[in-house]
């Protein structure tokens, strides 16, 4: 067999898994996470303006038109941004590049299914903490030895979120260790850590362009950082891929904080959205966890989680189901526009008519 070939520690890993990506375009797809809008026109005309003979040539390595767009916008120095092919190559680097110690780094016992696959990819001892009963996260519990920690802000996949001043808490409670902050989805009500890293040398934030801007499909992430743990991610991404985000990539992300206006105003429709959605579900015996991010987390009164996300998938609705200790009983649904909710919310009537 050619399993023979692989390298031993290859047998041991557990990949992540991520949500169905279907090639039928006549499934509504509320699984992932998407934005249910476009980006930004102008996202799309920086985008076209690349498409020549320049791509024949390596993108600036640095991205440093890219950094300096990020670093305005959200008042730090160029120096302190460092971005990557998404925020899962940002994460990644991070995982490798500041967290691999001799302790244990920590985590929830809920949250993004990536980080323990970081962790068994590069050899991290981690320990999980569990989340309180209401699925939030007891800052407290985190005033242990540890080699590093890390919270997703909202949560994934609850989308419950943790107040500043409790991230500030954290901070506190461990100056020895580095604490990252992943947040993947905090443009949809959320508080950012970012104005916490001037005062917080050992704070990373993460964020991503691929939900809230709308660039999922261009893989653009960044992480803002105290100057000293920045240069730790560039010396190991530039061991690993000096050119990790290409010349579209680059450009699209700058038109995409130079239009505000078009970020703010799809932003709010998300979240007005959202709001809607939580009051169909409530109005269907649903439980909905209390959510800043652009899906909801909620579970039934009768009908078991895996159930409902295959009925809703044989009436062309994809939503996410995991099958892990304390949250299988939910289903994670991604908000849609005004019409893929109003679609869900008749697909789910329907759901609970099939299931025996």
């Amino acid at each position: 067999m050619s399993r023979r070939y692989w390298s031993d520690f290859v047998e041991d890993l557990s990949p992540y898994v991520p949500g169905e990506q279907p090639s039928n375009d006549q499934l509504l797809k509320l699984n992932t996470n998407e934005n249910p809008y476009g980006p930004s026109p102008r996202v799309m005309e920086a985008i076209a303006a690349q498409v020549n003979d320049g791509l024949r040539l390596y993108p600036p390595p640095e991205a440093d038109q890219l950094k300096a767009s990020i670093a305005k916008y959200y008042g730090v120095e160029t120096s302190q941004i460092f971005v990557g092919n998404g925020s899962d190559e940002v994460l990644a680097h991070i995982f490798y590049g500041l967290l691999k110690h001799d302790k244990p780094i920590l985590f929830p016992d809920i949250t993004y299914s990536f980080y323990p696959v970081y962790c068994g990819l590069y050899g991290i001892n981690y320990q999980t903490i569990a989340l309180k009963n209401d699925f939030t996260v007891e800052v407290d519990d985190y005033a242990q030895s540890n080699s590093g920690i890390i919270i997703a802000n909202p949560n994934a996949p609850t989308g419950v979120p943790l107040a500043l001043g409790e991230i500030e808490k954290l901070l506190q409670l461990n100056p020895d260790s580095v604490v990252v902050i992943d947040e993947a989805y905090v443009d949809f009500g959320g508080e950012s850590a970012i104005a916490l890293v001037k005062r917080f040398p050992n704070l990373v934030v993460v964020q991503t362009l691929s939900k809230s801007r709308s660039l999922a499909g261009l893989r653009v992430g960044f992480a803002v950082a105290d100057a000293g743990l920045i240069e730790a991610l560039e010396r190991v991404k530039n061991s690993f891929n000096s050119y990790p985000l290409d010349r579209l990539a680059i450009a699209g992300g700058i038109a995409a904080f130079e239009d505000e206006e078009y970020f703010q105003s799809r932003r709010r429709q998300v979240i007005e959205s959202r709001e809607a959605l939580v009051a169909e579900l409530v109005k269907l015996d649903f439980e909905v966890l209390p959510s800043a991010a652009n899906f909801l987390f909620a579970r039934h009164k009768k009908y078991a989680g895996a159930d409902l996300a295959q009925a809703l998938r044989e009436t062309g609705v994809l939503v996410r189901h995991f099958d892990k200790l304390r949250i299988s009983e939910f289903v994670r649904i991604t908000v849609g526009d005004e019409q893929q909710n109003k679609l869900f919310v008749a697909a789910m009537s329907a759901a609970f008519k099939s299931i025996l």
